[in-house]
C-alpha cells in the first residue's frame, strides 16, 4: 500500500450462493476480475461486502480466501472492528491481521458513538493502538451505522504515530480532502484513497494516492484507467469524459446497490448471483433498465476513449 502505488482500491463484493452462503467459486472470479483490471489493492471485508450481516467466522474466511486468491500479487486490507468495548476490536483486529493483511481497518462510527465528542474517539484511537503493537492498521468513515468523519488534525495526528497506512475518506469535499492529504507528508507509507467520485479527477490532482470506489464492482478498468491517466496531458478530453459519466451515472449505481452491481456483472460475463443478505430494496423491472442503460452507456465509452 506504498503512496507511489497510486491506483484503484475496490471495496470488494461478497457473492452468495441462492441459499445465502458464500459462493466462494464466484469469490474467486470476482477477486481475479479485480486483478486483471489492474487493481492496486483489494478491501475485502466492507460495506459493500455485506461486512455487517456475515458471521465472525464468515467474515474471517471471507478474508483467508481472498488473499489466497491473490497471491501476493497487490495488498490486502480488511475490516477488522465490529463493535463492543476497545479490546473486543483489537482482539478481533488481531484476527484479522493473522490471516495475511496488509492493513486492518477500522470503522470509525464504531469507534465512538455518535452523541460522544472527538476527545472520546482520540481516546479510543491511541488505546486501540496500544492493544494491537505491529499492526498496521487504516480508517474507513464508512455510513453505517453513522457516518464518523475524521478531520484532518486527527488524521494527520493518527498518521504521525507510523501506526496508519490507509485511509478511505467518505467527506465528499474536496477541500477537506485537500486538508487530509497533509497526512501523506507525515508518513510517506500513508495513503488516502477517495470514495466520492464526483472529483474523482480533482481529488487525484490534489495528491490523493487513489481511489476506493463502488463504481469498481461495476467497471474496474475504467477506475484504473482514470488513475493512471488523470494527468496525461494529451488525454485530457477522456479524462473528461470519465468524470462526466461518472458524475453523470453516481445516482444510478447506489440504487438498490449492490444488487445492481452484481446484476451488471452478469452482463459482463460473471457468474455472479444477485442474492444479497441486506435489504436494499427492489431491483425492479426499471431498475433492471436503468443497469441496461448503463451497460449501454460504458460501452460507448470504452469505445471512446480505448479500454477494452
Amino acid at each position: 500500500m506504498e503512496q507511489a502505488k497510486k491506483g484503484f482500491i475496490p471495496v470488494m463484493l461478497t457473492p452468495f450462493k441462492s441459499d445465502g452462503g458464500i459462493d466462494y467459486d464466484a469469490l474467486t472470479q470476482l477477486t481475479e476480475m479485480y486483478l486483471q483490471a489492474g487493481a492496486a489493492g483489494v478491501f475485502a471485508n466492507c460495506l459493500s461486502s455485506e461486512m455487517f450481516e456475515l458471521k465472525e467466522d464468515e467474515r474471517l474466511q471471507l478474508i483467508r480466501h481472498v488473499i489466497q486468491v491473490v497471491n501476493g500479487a497487490v495488498p490486502v486490507v480488511a475490516t477488522g472492528t465490529f463493535g463492543g468495548t476497545v479490546t473486543q476490536q483489537a482482539d478481533f483486529i488481531k484476527k484479522v491481521h493473522d490471516t495475511g493483511t496488509a492493513a486492518v481497518i477500522a470503522i470509525t462510527s464504531l469507534l465512538a458513538d455518535v452523541n460522544e465528542g472527538d476527545e472520546v474517539l482520540n481516546d479510543r484511537v491511541f488505546d486501540l493502538f496500544e492493544q494491537t503493537t505491529g499492526i498496521p492498521l487504516g480508517f474507513y468513515e464508512c455510513p453505517v451505522p453513522y457516518k464518523r468523519l475524521l478531520s484532518p488534525q486527527q488524521l494527520i495526528d493518527f498518521v504521525a504515530t507510523g501506526r496508519v497506512i490507509y485511509h478511505k475518506d467518505t467527506c465528499l469535499d474536496i477541500n477537506q480532502v485537500k486538508q487530509k492529504l497533509a497526512a501523506q507528508d507525515v508518513n510517506p507509507a500513508f495513503g488516502l484513497y477517495d470514495a466520492y467520485m464526483g472529483h474523482a479527477v480533482e481529488t487525484l490532482k490534489a495528491g490523493s494516492a487513489g481511489l476506493s470506489c463502488i463504481q469498481g464492482n461495476f467497471f474496474p478498468e475504467l477506475i484504473v484507467w482514470l488513475c493512471n491517466n488523470y494527468a496525461n496531458e494529451a488525454l485530457q478530453h477522456e479524462v473528461n469524459m470519465v468524470q462526466e459519466f461518472l458524475t453523470d451515472n453516481m445516482v444510478v449505481m447506489h440504487n438498490v446497490y449492490p444488487v445492481i452491481a452484481k446484476y451488471y456483472l452478469t452482463r459482463r460475463g460473471l457468474k455472479i448471483s444477485t442474492v444479497t443478505r441486506r435489504n436494499v430494496g427492489q431491483f425492479s423491472a426499471s431498475v433492471r433498465n436503468q443497469m441496461e442503460d448503463l451497460y449501454s452507456s460504458y460501452t460507448l465509452l470504452q469505445n471512446n476513449i480505448g479500454i477494452l
